[in-house]
């Protein structure tokens, strides 16, 4: 199986686009800006899944399901967010298709006009609100911890698989609480919560922090992310976490009564992920070679391939690989065990190193004779050979080493490429020649915000909240500052 990947080095956003597809992630699709994730991409989505499912109903959340189709209505009731999702906005006017009388084929019925437009979902906040206003009256309703799994539609120009499409997969929660200081830890724990994902299912360190007010959810009082660093020294925001205030609230007139006898409207947070993180988890470890999985996350976490020639040979080979993989098993190893004869074990060996499984396994009848495996690591591509004893409490050790390695290389890779600056001319030399994070001071505005962005293409990624407070003076305004923040050019 030839690779023939264009190297990260030649083009990093090329090499991104080949991987994904050789890698037999995702392809485009007849419907401009969506795709279709195939199934070694969906495996891998649906073990991410299952980790940050476990993670949200051992915090407390419930899953449920709301429409895909929102009433126009529904977003004019909470005006900062209309603004910011008015210009993504998909939008059903007709519910029916007739035949054209010319025979030319099937056109929309004028007829069939909606009393009111449908919005395909970008965001579910207005649906859940309105659909809230029955589920609480009193603080015995409270909390209420809601996610749910679903697609959205927010329509983009400029599309790449996984990073950005228009239609897209993620979760999002929704919560509703009887107070200011419950609803904030909420959302905090929740910001939390895809940290620790994060790193120890993807082995992608995050910078956790608060957006700045103009880069914030729409209808949010905070925005609390999680920033990672790409291979090419772009950022990635990795997830959200939104203070949502008493804003939607108020807006879809949802009330509770408190112990005290006192009506209030309740506070409120959203929170979400989405297929980005499969981007984020390519872009992270992947090389030249294809993808590099972490094992935590790895559809398959070994895979063994026969290797023989007569049919005789195949008999001896087969009873070894068997039972390894039977022991594998038993100890909650993910095996693969690839014994098709249409293919030579070349093209095999290539296609895993490909698809990025963590461990080969490799096993001829040299090897049964010796009593050993050869054994290879798709993160440092070292092999050896190891006895048969041993093979499967070395299997499982290299499980923990594997995932621990790969994140030290990302951590290695994001201190190398983290720059502290004091001057807008070393922020430009350094945004230009080298990337990265970048850390410098900013004097609060949205006008030196918006100039940065405009002339730099940088964007403030996060205000990093174990950042220490060192007063200082914006690096653009010379105006006083309390603390650096975090600036990249980002996906």
């Amino acid at each position: 199986m030839a690779k023939n990947l264009t190297t990260r080095e030649e083009d990093y956003s090329k090499w991104y686009n080949e991987l994904v597809i050789k890698a037999d992630l995702a392809e485009n699709s007849g419907v401009r800006g969506c795709m279709v994730i195939k199934p070694y991409g969906y495996a891998i989505w649906e073990r991410m899944q299952a980790e940050l499912d476990r993670m949200f109903k051992e915090t407390g959340h419930q899953n449920a399901y709301f429409p895909l189709f929102i009433p126009k209505s529904y977003f004019s009731k909470e005006a900062s967010h209309v603004d910011g999702f008015a210009k993504e906005c998909a939008v059903v006017t007709h519910y029916r298709l007739k035949n054209a009388e010319d025979g030319s084929g099937v056109i929309v019925d004028p007829d069939a006009k909606l009393e009111e437009e449908l919005i395909v979902r970008p965001t579910s906040e207005t649906i859940i609100w309105d659909t809230y206003r029955k589920w609480i009256q009193s603080y015995r309703d409270l909390p209420l911890l809601i996610n749910q799994w679903a697609n959205v539609v927010r329509w983009e120009m400029r599309t790449r698989l996984f990073l950005r499409t228009t239609e897209f997969l993620w979760q999002e929660g929704h919560t509703a609480h009887a107070t200011e200081n419950e609803a904030i830890a909420e959302a905090e724990q929740m910001m939390n919560v895809y940290s620790d994902f994060a790193e120890n299912y993807m082995a992608i360190p995050v910078i956790k922090g608060t957006k700045t007010e103009s880069e914030r959810f729409a209808g949010a009082l905070e925005t609390y992310c999680i920033e990672a660093l790409m291979q090419d020294g772009k950022a990635l925001q990795a997830g959200t976490s939104h203070f949502l205030g008493q804003n939607f609230a108020k807006a879809f007139d949802v009330k509770f009564t408190s112990k005290e006898g006192v009506l209030d409207y309740v506070w409120a947070t959203s929170w979400g992920v989405s297929t980005r993180l499969m981007g984020a988890l390519v872009m992270t470890h992947s090389d030249d070679n294809g993808l590099v999985l972490p094992p935590n996350l790895a559809p398959d976490q070994v895979v063994i391939v026969p290797i023989y020639r007569k049919d005789e040979e195949f008999e001896a080979v087969d009873k070894v690989a068997k039972d390894l993989m039977t022991n594998l098993r038993s100890k909650g190893i993910r095996v693969k065990y690839d014994n098709r004869d249409t293919q030579k074990p070349g093209w095999k060996f290539n296609e895993y190193e490909l698809k990025g499984v963590p461990v080969r396994i490799a096993i001829g009848p040299k090897d049964v004779e010796k009593g050993t495996v050869e054994l290879a690591r798709r993160d440092t591509l070292q092999k050896e050979f190891v006895s048969n004893e041993n093979v499967v409490e070395k299997v499982v050790s290299l499980m923990n080493e594997i995932q621990a390695n790969l994140y030290k290389k990302a951590v290695s890779h994001r201190a190398e490429n983290t720059t502290e600056v004091a001057t807008y001319e070393e922020f430009k030399n350094v945004l230009d020649s080298k990337g990265g994070f970048i850390l410098a001071h900013w004097d609060g505005t949205s006008e030196t915000e918006e100039k940065i962005k405009n002339e730099t293409k940088a964007t403030i990624r996060c205000i990093p909240l174990d950042g220490e407070i060192v007063r200082g003076e914006c690096m653009v305004t010379g105006n006083p500052s309390s603390r650096k923040v975090l600036f990249a050019r980002a996906y």
